[in-house]
């Protein structure tokens, strides 16, 4: 009807207009009546804002969850996987992971820092206690206690702490159990030297390592052993307990050289001759090793029995004066009290070993026995040549000079 009544063409142009105006006006009335009675077009953005807020206020209400694993009040966690912690509904300010032993277990945060992961494995035995903050949320403490393992395995080395050697000593390292992961165990042993130069470890056996240069360590080296052996896995099982550093020196350069075709022995201290003696070594029957031999063990004074070497009954000698150990089958260089003098320099009559004139009692400072060995320290370097003998194994004592460098760094896990 209404639009009957708008086009009715009885009605004055003025008035159809008017009307016209006057409904376009009534068709607004009903609308601003329409939100007027939802209060205005202010009052609906304020509800549209309102319901913004409320939705805001909701996730403004979730507080940041912290999820620590090991969990929190673990007795006995494994110690063969790295720390977790993780936030939901926030990010993390600060993560810190501290052992009943003081140390601190590093670690890094993912991209978004809700993810913070430890650098390491966590130490065996041992109580962590977890601080974590998140952004906005209160502080988060956890502890956990990881178990013990159940066997274990140490590597005792040489040369000892802080002690002072020869160009020759190698750093020998020998464990306790069998190590299956070698790659696993040498990983976590490293030999440093000052001034540098490159050390590549060897295995013998799967109980002895040893490191070495190229060639002899410079003369006033210093050498850095760092062991970062514990929690690691030397077989199934087996774990390491050490994590230590240890530094020795080295001093001067000597190196002695054996000739049993001329029954000498010529003494160089930094490249110059320091002293000649005349030697005997082993007779036919009982050749000398010839090869590179360094000085592992001395004695002012020791027993020799032919029995402990293979030999039976054929000498048993309480007080060998100046013993100092070449090979682990029991060859030395000592002094010799019970041969003639004429021997020394003339005849090679020992079983073995090489001998140099001495006095009994090795109090009598004139002989060549005590100023050979008063001259020479653990790791000197002793050549013997011309002996009629193979050259030595280098595993027989701290001989692995006697392999070329490709042949020691073969020997390498890593």
């Amino acid at each position: 009807m209404g639009v009957s009544h708008i086009t009715n063409r009885s009605e004055k142009p003025s008035e159809r207009w008017s009307r016209r105006g006057i409904l376009t006006v009534l068709g607004v009335v009903p609308a601003a009546v329409l939100t007027g009675c939802s209060g205005s077009a202010g009052a609906a953005e304020s509800a549209s804002s309102g319901g913004a807020s409320a939705t805001a206020s909701v996730k403004a209400a979730k507080t940041p969850t912290v999820t620590v694993s090991p969990a929190d009040g673990t007795k006995k966690a494994d110690f063969s996987a790295p720390v977790t912690v993780t936030v939901t509904d926030g990010t993390f300010a600060t993560v810190k992971v501290t052992g009943n032993d003081g140390s601190t277990l590093a670690g890094t945060f993912n991209a978004a820092k809700t993810k913070w992961t430890s650098t390491k494995n966590p130490y065996s035995g041992t109580k962590y206690t977890v601080a974590a903050q998140a952004q906005g949320g209160a502080a988060k403490t956890a502890t956990f206690t990881t178990k013990s393992p159940g066997e274990t395995f140490v590597g005792y080395f040489t040369p000892e702490a802080n002690s002072t050697s020869g160009v020759g000593m190698p750093v020998s390292i020998n464990f306790t159990h069998a190590v299956k992961d070698r790659a696993a165990v040498q990983k976590a042993i490293t030999v440093t030297a000052e001034p540098a130069v490159e050390v590549v470890g060897h295995w013998f056996s799967d109980t002895r390592l040893d490191f070495r240069p190229e060639t002899y360590w410079a003369a006033g080296t210093k050498i850095t052993l760092s062991l970062r052996l514990k929690d690691v896995e030397g077989q199934d099982g087996v774990y390491g307990i050490q994590s230590k550093d240890v530094t020795f020196h080295i001093g001067r350069e000597q190196i002695s050289t054996v000739d049993l075709s001329s029954k000498e022995m010529v003494v160089k201290r930094d490249g110059k001759t320091l002293a000649t003696y005349p030697v005997s070594g082993g007779n036919a029957q009982h050749t000398t090793w010839s090869g590179i031999m360094v000085i592992s063990e001395r004695f002012k004074q020791t027993r020799m029995e032919s029995s402990t070497v293979g030999l039976g009954d054929e000498y048993d000698i309480s007080d060998v004066p100046h013993a100092q150990r070449l090979t682990t089958s029991g060859t030395f260089v000592h002094g010799n009290y019970w041969a003639s003098t004429s021997v020394f320099g003339n005849e090679n009559t020992s079983h073995g070993c090489v001998g140099l004139h001495d006095a009994k009692g090795a109090n009598n400072t004139s002989v060549a026995g005590y100023k050979f060995y008063d001259s020479s320290m653990l790791g000197d370097v002793v050549i013997v040549k011309n002996s009629g003998e193979k050259t030595v194994a280098a595993d027989n004592g701290l001989n692995g000079w006697n392999l070329s460098w490709a042949d020691w760094k073969a020997g390498s896990a890593v």
